[in-house]
């Protein structure tokens, strides 16, 4: 455990925005997992998840809770998931 007052501070910054990453990515998981039971099951809201799938995953990567490539290849999955079902 840190001693000096300004570490103790960064130590709490730092759990808090781990929880809020953590927190983010779970949403995508569950927004990916969404869009794939609504192409399995043929919806027509599929083409809206998609979209929204994609922006969660933009914003994430300008937020740095995403790096670019891990971007792309969840959105290189998520687009030959509907071609493949």
């Amino acid at each position: 455990m840190a001693n000096i007052k300004s570490a103790k501070k960064r130590i709490e910054v730092t759990d808090r925005q781990t929880m809020e990453n953590k927190s983010y990515k779970s949403k995508i998981a569950t927004y990916i997992k969404k869009y794939k039971v609504a192409v399995d099951n043929d919806d027509k809201d599929a083409a809206k998840l998609l979209s929204e799938v994609f922006s969660l995953i933009d914003s994430a990567v300008s937020k740095n809770i995403l790096q670019k490539a891990t971007a792309n290849r969840k959105k290189a999955r998520i687009s030959a998931y509907k071609k493949q079902a």
